[in-house]
């Protein structure tokens, strides 16, 4: 099977044979943007309920292809969405070597600081934001630098945990996955015993209610496990296979492939997996443009 890293050199290689799409490929992380909209009743929420959550995935902060310019606009455009709440996915480290600077999470972090929503910003990581961590990546332990600085933004950052929110007086939770790869280029590290910090039982083990539940999982695989007490998980990390041609897409960093790879699913809840704003790899995208996400769920019957 071609892997992500192989595909994306067999892509950059295009030119002789498709320059037009080829440069379109590799304009589309800047020159586009987009707002795509799910609207979602999962039997686990009530009907009556409505709640607009935007999800924000997969900056990979990097000039020239996620400047802070770019990043700023993505704040923008994300408050103009006017939602309940406001997520962020993870991956806000860059995933790729094309860059002519790699911006330091004490930069991005106040931008992102920026957004705005009546039920505030939380967040989860991404692998790359543990991957390009090498103090953590070498010792297994601790925080993150990208951890750090949202938590200075003022932006809490979950892992493992879950926090009660109400709106209107009605009650949900909201909770936040550690990484399933937090340290996979690091099985070489003794101090290394295990590839995620993701634990799944101990998170819900914090939901003490019947109020329904919002799941932040980067990686969208952990649905096969979500039980359905969950209404809806939200993820990103596969940016819709970063190329998408018909619904389908060539590679996906998923081990269930393009069920998981871009959308909405259902599994023993319902899943919405964002295709991310930046880009791994290679800075190209084709069929998938960045996009910022904005998930319904209930409403019916509200004025």
């Amino acid at each position: 099977m071609i892997s992500r890293r192989q595909f994306f050199r067999f892509i950059s290689g295009l030119g002789a044979l498709g320059v037009s799409t080829t440069a379109y490929g590799f304009s589309e992380p800047v020159l586009r943007l987009r707002v795509t909209r799910y609207d979602i009743q999962p039997p686990q929420w009530p009907a009556d309920f409505q709640l607009r959550i935007a999800a924000v995935a997969d900056l990979h902060a990097c000039d020239p292809w996620m400047s802070l310019a770019y990043i700023q606009t993505i704040v923008e455009h994300t408050n103009a969405l006017n939602a309940d709440i406001v997520v962020l996915l993870g991956d806000y480290v860059a995933g790729h070597r094309h860059v002519t600077r790699y911006i330091p999470a004490s930069e991005w972090a106040p931008v992102l600081a920026g957004l705005k929503a009546p039920l505030g910003v939380h967040a989860i990581l991404g692998n790359h934001d543990w991957w390009e961590d090498k103090t953590v990546q070498r010792e297994g332990r601790g925080l993150t630098n990208a951890r750090r600085a949202l938590e200075a933004a003022g932006i809490p950052v979950y892992e493992n945990d879950a926090k009660r929110l109400s709106k209107d007086g009605r009650p949900f939770w909201l909770a936040g996955l550690g990484d399933q790869l937090a340290y996979l280029p690091a099985r070489r590290f003794r101090s290394v015993r295990r590839i995620g910090v993701d634990d799944l039982a101990a998170t819900l083990a914090k939901v003490t209610d019947d109020a329904p539940v919002v799941l932040l999982a980067h990686e969208p695989d952990i649905a096969m496990r979500v039980p359905e007490r969950v209404a809806l998980q939200l993820s990103g990390h596969t940016h819709g296979g970063q190329v998408r041609l018909l619904g389908w897409s060539p590679v996906v960093p998923s081990r269930y492939g393009n069920r998981l790879a871009y959308g909405h699913a259902r599994t023993n809840c319902d899943v919405v997996v964002s295709g991310g704003l930046g880009c791994s790899i290679m800075p190209f995208r084709l069929g998938v443009p960045p996009e910022i996400v904005l998930v319904t769920l209930g409403g019916k019957g509200s004025v």
